[in-house]
């Protein structure tokens, strides 16, 4: 035991201070040395040294509750412990930052598909942003109706197709076939665009407030410089809104 250690237990005041000799030294005894060492077993088996002293001086019953109490405080610390681990463990896979475990795996398909990083990062945080909404098990939900998206060759072909305008300007040209391209998409699938298909078949996901899809919409049409041009060129073909579309009136 280092001689900061004692002089530690000194200062909590669980070892009494002995008087120095005509040398400057203090000189322990055998008393002293078997409480350091009834000190050091409680330490290392984790007991807090504000509740050292409480034990040195309990009796019997009062030592095995004590006891107990620390063993249950150490058991629920453990378990936490654990409990990080876990999330460490899933942010070590990538892409499980604030989101739930089947959250890797959805973006994974969106990298299968060769859409580009960039497009892969707004996706996953417009999922983080929907977890300050709706529960994890709404989200869940959610994500795997999604999902099934992936599954409709039209929808990924627009998919790749808005992926590839992630560095267009403004007033690139092609813009207007884009527009087109999802706006066909769009009509094809009228009933799924104005959210028909946006509520589960339980009912259980919510939609979110104007408010909210306000910043959906500005997280995932501000990351790309011809977001908002592209917005302007729907409406032109009688769809408004990103998040949540709606078919209006050119």
């Amino acid at each position: 035991m280092t001689a900061r250690a004692v002089r530690h237990y000194h200062a909590e005041g669980l070892l009494p201070e002995p008087e120095r000799d005509h040398s400057g030294y203090r000189r322990y005894g055998a008393q002293a040395v078997v409480e350091l060492i009834r000190i050091r077993v409680l330490a290392d088996a984790g007991v807090p040294l504000a509740r050292v002293q409480e034990l040195l001086h309990a009796d019997e019953k009062e030592f095995t509750a004590a006891v107990a109490e620390i063993d249950a405080r150490l058991r629920k610390e453990i378990a936490e412990r654990e409990r990080h681990r876990e999330r460490i463990a899933r942010l070590a896979a990538g892409n499980s930052l604030a989101l739930p475990p089947e959250g890797a795996a959805y973006l994974d398909r969106w990298r299968e598909l060769g859409v580009p990083e960039r497009v892969v990062q707004i996706e996953r945080d417009s999922w983080i942003l929907t977890l300050a909404v709706l529960s994890p098990e709404e989200v869940a939900e959610a994500m795997a109706q999604k999902g099934r998206l992936l599954d409709d060759p039209e929808f990924v072909d627009v998919l790749r197709s808005i992926s590839e305008a992630i560095d267009w300007a403004p007033d690139d040209a092609r813009l207007n076939g884009l527009a087109d391209k999802v706006a066909a998409l769009l009509d094809l699938h009228a009933d799924w665009a104005n959210g028909s298909a946006g509520d589960s078949p339980s009912g259980t996901v919510r939609r979110p407030e104007a408010g909210i899809v306000e910043l959906f919409d500005s997280l995932a049409l501000d990351s790309i410089p011809a977001g908002r041009r592209l917005e302007a060129l729907l409406e032109e073909r009688g769809w408004s809104g990103w998040t949540e579309q709606q078919r209006i009136v050119p």
